[in-house]
C-alpha cells in the first residue's frame, strides 16, 4: 500500500507539476510577451507591414517585391531563388536562397551582362542617358537571400528619369522622393545608405495620383 500510495502522490504531483508549468510558459508568458511586443514594438511584431495611402496593407518592409517589367516604377535587385512561388504572385520566390554560382561561372557573367544591358536599355530616356559606369553591384545581382528589399541611392538615382518620364512627374520632384526615402548608415556607421524599394514605389504611387 505504501508502494501505490507513493506512486499516487508523485503522479499528483508531476500532474500539478505539468499543469502550472503548462499555465506559467504556455499561457501567461506567451500572453506577457506578446502584449510587450505589441505595446513596444507594434510595427515589428506584426511583420514591418507597408500599407497606402488609403490603410491597405502592400506589403513587408522586410521583403523585396517584383514589379516585373512595368517600367512607372523603380526595380529592386534581381532576384534568383531556389523555388517558385504559387502562392504571392507579386513575388516569384517561394524559397530564400542564393546562386551559389562562383564569380567565373558563365552562367553568372552572362546573366550579369544581360542585366547590365537592361538597366542601360530601360533607363534610357530623352535627355538622360546613363554610362556603364555608374551601374552598382546590386543592380545586376542578386543578394544572399535573393529577398533584399532594398537598393542603394546610387541605383535609384539611375532610375530617376524614367520613372519621371512614366508617371508624367518632373525629376526634381523624384529625386526629392528618393531622397526623402534614402536612410543612413545603421547607428551612422554601420552598413551603407539604402533605399527601401516598396516604401519608395508606394509613396511614388501616392505622389502619381495627385
Amino acid at each position: 500500500m505504501n508502494s501505490v500510495s507513493s506512486t499516487v502522490r508523485l503522479i499528483g504531483a508531476g500532474l500539478r507539476a505539468l499543469l502550472v508549468m503548462t499555465v506559467i510558459c504556455g499561457v501567461l508568458y506567451p500572453l506577457a510577451v506578446t502584449g510587450i511586443a505589441q505595446a513596444a514594438f507594434n510595427d515589428k511584431a506584426n511583420g514591418s507591414e507597408i500599407k497606402d495611402g488609403s490603410g491597405r496593407v502592400v506589403g513587408s518592409s522586410l521583403i523585396g517585391q517584383s514589379y516585373g517589367d512595368d517600367l512607372r516604377w523603380f526595380q529592386g535587385r534581381p532576384a534568383a531563388g531556389l523555388g517558385a512561388n504559387s502562392i504571392n504572385t507579386r513575388y516569384e520566390l517561394l524559397l530564400s536562397g542564393a546562386t551559389n554560382k562562383a564569380a567565373d561561372n558563365p552562367d553568372l557573367l552572362k546573366s550579369v551582362n544581360e542585366a547590365k544591358a537592361k538597366v542601360l536599355a530601360d533607363n534610357t530616356v530623352p535627355g538622360y542617358t546613363p554610362q556603364e559606369a555608374q551601374i552598382p553591384a546590386e543592380a545586376v545581382t542578386s543578394s544572399g537571400s535573393g529577398l533584399d528589399p532594398h537598393i542603394s541611392p546610387r541605383y535609384a538615382g539611375i532610375q530617376v528619369h524614367r520613372v519621371a518620364e512614366r508617371n508624367h512627374l518632373d525629376v526634381e520632384q523624384v529625386e526629392k522622393l528618393v531622397k526623402d526615402h534614402t536612410d543612413g548608415r545603421t547607428l551612422g556607421f554601420m552598413g551603407e545608405p539604402r533605399v527601401n524599394v516598396l516604401e519608395l514605389n508606394t509613396a511614388l504611387e501616392a505622389l502619381a495620383a495627385k
